[in-house]
């Protein structure tokens, strides 16, 4: 077993460190794949706020995940939404309450929420945010047709809402395979780092080169899921994306095993690739894997070290949240995990 990890973890650093830094760098943060819209991405923030702040920000977090669910959309219908007279042509469609803007069909939850908005969500109010996009005042910079100033609509939110809050008791968090601060730049930028005491770790050099290099006061060190340089019950909490997929069936367990034995409270998982069958489907890919895994193996996995699954399927959420049948990824699904 030693020397089969020994030479997958070979494998995957190979995998990785055959891209360039600047491509590791951005790739995981654009797009569908940009942490202010991907849901998987959102729903760890709110499990590091729900154990910051129990009982706190609930109306707020539901309606991130609603301007989430908008802006990916939006995303969907493509980077036709850079020509002012598209936005304007919608911005019309939805003041007249029609489900079309010139050919293009309006979801009834994007007509919702136009009319939902502006609307209090906790201590603040969430301003109509597709109104501001859509009458012009914004010209978009990107390739995707949405602003950043309005992608970052929530990060100014949260930002402002945290702030002045008091930050003792930081728990200690773990962040395997964290890539180049994919996920930490967002703590930072939304103000929930201040909050936490955080360590990341990846196998690629050039992952954690680049994430010292954007945060070099933050502890990022090369690490392996295999063999966590940890004592048991080092931290509080732990999260981590689209990992365990790209692991052999032995590797997979090895560090399900790992992450379990070092987590004292409560682990948040995305996962990309999951599906609700009996076995795991196991792809080899060059030199790494891209599996389907099985929502009850990987459940049971977890309970085997002790933690209990709530499983959410980012697709039936978002259905029952807000009557949206659209998702870029059929199959993700994320467990918060608990002892």
């Amino acid at each position: 077993m030693i020397e089969t990890l020994r030479a997958e973890t070979e494998n995957l650093i190979r995998s990785w460190e055959q891209h360039e830094a600047s491509h590791l760098r951005d790739y995981l943060v654009a797009s569908v794949e940009d942490p202010r819209l991907n849901l998987q991405s959102i729903f760890t923030r709110h499990f590091l706020v729900r154990h910051l702040f129990p009982g706190r920000f609930e109306a707020l977090m539901d309606e991130e995940c609603r301007f989430a669910t908008v802006m990916n959309w939006l995303l969907s219908v493509g980077p036709a939404f850079a020509e002012s007279e598209v936005r304007t042509a919608l911005f019309h469609a939805l003041r007249q309450g029609s489900d079309n803007a010139e050919g293009t069909q309006i979801p009834g939850f994007v007509t919702e929420t136009f009319r939902h908005l502006p609307t209090p969500a906790d201590s603040i109010e969430v301003a109509n945010y597709l109104e501001s996009f859509l009458e012009g005042t914004i010209q978009p910079q990107t390739a995707t047709g949405i602003d950043d100033t309005t992608l970052r609509t929530f990060e100014r939110i949260w930002k402002d809402v945290l702030f002045p809050l008091v930050r003792d008791n930081a728990p200690t968090v773990l962040e395997p395979a964290c890539g180049s601060a994919n996920e930490y730049r967002f703590l930072n930028s939304f103000g929930l780092a201040p909050f936490l005491v955080y360590t990341g770790f990846d196998l690629c050099a050039k992952n954690i080169a680049n994430a010292r290099g954007l945060f070099p006061e933050v502890h990022f060190e090369r690490g392996n899921a295999f063999e966590i340089k940890a004592t048991d019950k080092s931290y509080d909490l732990c999260f981590l994306h689209d990992l365990l997929e790209h692991l052999s069936t032995d590797g997979m367990e090895v560090a399900v095993r790992e992450i379990c034995r070092v987590t004292r409270r409560s682990i948040c998982v995305g996962f990309f690739q999951m599906y609700e069958g009996p076995e795991h489907v196991i792809r080899p890919v060059d030199e790494y894997h891209w599996n389907t895994l099985s929502m009850d193996r990987m459940r049971n996995l977890f309970a085997e070290s002790g933690f209990r699954a709530q499983v959410i399927h980012v697709g039936t959420f978002l259905r029952q949240k807000f009557g949206c049948e659209y998702t870029h990824n059929p199959n993700a699904y994320t467990f918060v995990l608990s002892q």
